[in-house]
């Protein structure tokens, strides 16, 4: 028997069926979902790592850490600072103001010893946190956090090769460029120049770099000389304390990143004071 033979002419349209064109397109689309729901999972996770160990610094950097043998990483059963006048090598202030507290010389020199923080710098940082642990306990706001601010800020009050004096006052004055629309929101003068030496235009000023206009109200005075000033690293590091506590708690990534994303409405700074007061920490020990 002779096979049957099936020509095909030419002009003849085939039809093939179309389950197997429909059946790739599902399977592309479906994979496509899969690698985006990878990557965003992917991004989550490494944001998460970028802000645990800030957070577990936050709470208390290690055993002692501000003269506390009773802390632990987890937490600081009491503050293990007293409110007295420092003086001495580390820098000079008035007597600390009611209420807040001063964080312990031996750690702060340290500390500053391992992490290359100015130790001036350092005890700013540390007593605005401890102050903190008073006065809002579930913040959770840690001293690397605020270094990590002071670093990118300023270099911690040495911004332009200048240095952090003993006062707490960076020598030369840092202040940011005229905030006249140009580069920036036009803000105008606030403080007739008072602190930022311009009086057509509001400037950023000090070593967290804080601008007239928003120093009105959060302004402290942490070293007790009767003056709330934002050139001054104890002033200007409570303000910024207070300020960033006033996000909610900064205890979970995502108020830490809520908390400091206030503070510069970009998440590439955050990702990079996040880098910073990582490195605190780790440094710290």
């Amino acid at each position: 028997m002779n096979a049957e033979r099936v020509s095909v002419h030419p002009d003849v349209d085939v039809r093939r069926p179309l389950w197997p064109w429909l059946l790739a397109v599902v399977a592309a689309v479906v994979g496509v979902g899969v690698l985006c729901t990878q990557a965003q999972t992917a991004a989550r996770d490494a944001e998460h790592r970028s802000t645990s160990a800030v957070m577990q610094a936050g709470l208390v950097t290690a055993s002692g850490a501000f003269s506390d043998a009773s802390a632990t990483a987890g937490g600081a059963t009491s503050l293990g600072a007293t409110d007295e006048s420092v003086s001495g090598a580390e820098g000079t202030r008035g007597p600390a103001p009611a209420g807040v507290a001063v964080a312990d010389g031996a750690w702060s020199t340290v500390t500053a010893a391992r992490t290359g923080i100015p130790d001036r710098a350092v005890r700013a940082y540390a007593s605005a946190a401890l102050t903190l642990l008073r006065e809002q306990p579930g913040c959770g706001l840690g001293w690397n956090t605020l270094a990590g601010l002071g670093a990118i800020e300023s270099a911690h009050g040495s911004h332009g090769g200048g240095v952090l004096r003993a006062d707490g006052y960076p020598d030369p004055p840092i202040r940011g460029i005229a905030l006249d629309g140009a580069a920036s929101a036009a803000i105008a003068d606030t403080d007739g120049g008072r602190f930022d030496g311009d009086a057509v235009w509001d400037r950023a000023v000090g070593p967290l770099q804080f601008i007239p206009s928003t120093w009105e109200h959060w302004g402290a005075d942490a070293n007790g000389d009767g003056v709330a000033d934002p050139n001054q690293i104890d002033d200007a590091a409570l303000a910024a304390a207070r300020y960033l506590c006033a996000a909610g708690e900064m205890t979970t990534p995502a108020g830490w990143r809520r908390a400091v994303f206030s503070y510069n409405h970009l998440d590439s700074y955050v990702d990079d004071v996040a880098a910073a007061a990582n490195s605190y920490a780790h440094l710290a020990g």
